[in-house]
């Protein structure tokens, strides 16, 4: 797999579903498939409920998203432990996992395929049954229903979420400001902190561990705790640039004197 893409490189986005708390409940309540396809990712995790475009490269990973997308078969979606690896086996891939829907198959104009993918509920593999064409596992069921939290606790929880993203989006000129206004619309704690979660600018490594903390009020904190530590290391990097830039304007004002 390629680089991951934002949904905002994506022209006609009139396919992405509109998830409703309905819809949340019951994708977590429904039934895993007892074997599933798995699409492994270099650089991303894919989380419940939430939309994501990936640019497939690898020959195996085509040809799975095709038949898959042609028999209308839901596939399982997991990261690989290291980017580099080529052609992984499956002690290089993490074990939870999220199952999901192909909404979409594009042909982008540079001539690479990207597929629209959906998440829906977290999933544990638990043994490969097939390695060519592509991985085929036995899967089970990982993490169940979200227990909601108190309902002060919870709003809480969505608050400082919501306040800290905008803060990091504001801060970013990387970040689409469209990111800021998802979030203040999400009104639901499990799919804010898997949409924030899905977008913040961490290591697969940080993704991964909130995918598979089954607990939401821990998985909320681990969240908000890798949002608070992006913020430290972006303020960082500000000041330094600052102070480069103030060095070289003064460099600058005692070279012409």
């Amino acid at each position: 797999m390629k680089k991951a893409m934002r949904l905002s490189d994506i022209q006609d986005q009139d396919f992405i579903p509109i998830l409703t708390e309905e819809d949340e409940h019951a994708m977590q309540e429904k039934e895993v498939p007892e074997v599933l396809p798995l699409l492994s990712l270099r650089n991303t995790v894919l989380f419940p409920g939430v939309v994501i475009p990936i640019s497939v490269g690898r020959d195996r990973s085509v040809r799975l998203i095709r038949e898959a997308n042609k028999s209308e078969s839901l596939i399982g979606v997991v990261s690989q432990k290291e980017d580099d690896t080529e052609v992984p086996g499956p002690d290089d891939l993490n074990k939870v996992g999220t199952v999901a829907r192909i909404l979409k198959m594009l042909k982008m104009p540079d001539g690479t395929n990207t597929v629209i993918l959906q998440g829906q509920q977290r999933f544990r593999w638990t043994k490969v049954i097939q390695e060519e064409p592509y991985h085929k596992a036995k899967v089970e069921a990982y993490g169940g229903v979200d227990e909601p939290l108190p309902e002060k606790e919870g709003q809480a929880m969505m608050e400082s979420l919501r306040d800290l993203s905008t803060e990091l989006i504001e801060m970013n000129p990387n970040i689409p400001t469209e990111a800021a206004e998802a979030i203040q619309g999400i009104d639901r704690l499990g799919f804010l902190v898997n949409f924030i979660g899905s977008n913040m600018q961490v290591e697969v490594e940080d993704k991964q561990s909130i995918l598979e903390e089954v607990n939401l009020r821990e998985r909320a904190q681990k969240v908000l705790e890798l949002l608070h530590k992006e913020k430290q290391m972006l303020s960082l990097k500000q000041d330094i640039q600052r102070k480069v830039k103030t060095d070289l304007d003064q460099q600058q004002r005692e070279f012409f004197l």
